[in-house]
């Protein structure tokens, strides 16, 4: 009787009005504070780069003869590890502070560093790349055909144009589609422009004339190997 009485006085819609959104704000804050934490755990690297092995991924799809290009290679830790691979690998970041912990931990004679702004960087005076990175980079972007139109039509090219494309998707939880609903933050980063559906992400890539070959979805992620028509 008592258990009854409890549950008729807190689960109904006015105690639910109020709490809502106090909730789903305080899942936002908790889902921050505990990569963070998770973090310092471990020696201060994220957790989730071993779990979701997506180093990995890219590793897996560049070849060996291959010059390639990291759009937002942040620290260098994605240049590095593919420096492992390719002849030769571009890593361009706008943060400066992010590409001076990159060229200290992570310059050797197979990687070159900038420090630029990507959608604005002239890329001519490149050698010949055979690939474009983008690991989670294309969300923080407004303008994002025609950043990837400029980067087909600006690169000189080897052979073929080839991009391996990492982004996050807006649908990987219902809980991300009910926060937007209530006008609620649900955005993994504040920074980004967009959250993806898939179909969202292929119309994305028609209109800059780029054709998704393979992908995947891992964690909530979408995991695409194309090539620009």
């Amino acid at each position: 009787m008592i258990k009854k009485l409890i549950k008729k006085i807190i689960f109904n819609k006015i105690v639910a009005r109020a709490l809502l959104k106090i909730l789903l704000k305080s899942h936002n804050f908790s889902y921050s504070f505990a990569g963070i934490f998770a973090t310092i755990l471990n020696n201060g690297t994220h957790p989730k780069h071993r779990i979701m092995k997506y180093k990995e991924w890219f590793l897996e799809n560049i070849k060996k003869e291959w010059v390639v290009l990291d759009v937002g290679c942040n620290t260098g830790m994605m240049p590095s590890v593919m420096s492992q691979k390719a002849s030769f690998v571009y890593g361009i970041e706008i943060d400066s502070r992010l590409l001076n912990k990159a060229k200290k931990e992570h310059q050797k004679e197979n990687i070159e560093f900038f420090c630029a702004d990507a959608t604005s960087f002239d890329y001519s005076p490149l050698k010949p790349v055979d690939c474009v990175t983008l690991s989670n980079v294309l969300e923080h972007i407004e303008h994002r055909v025609e950043f990837l139109q400029k980067l087909i039509n600006q690169i000189k090219w080897n052979d073929k144009k080839h991009f391996l494309i990492r982004v996050p998707m807006i649908d990987r939880d219902w809980i991300t589609i009910y926060k937007k609903e209530l006008g609620l933050e649900y955005r993994l980063d504040g920074t980004h422009f967009i959250e993806y559906t898939f179909k969202e992400f292929e119309d994305e890539l028609k209109k800059a004339k780029i054709d998704i070959k393979k992908h995947e979805i891992r964690f909530g992620e979408i995991y695409a190997i194309c090539e620009a028509l």
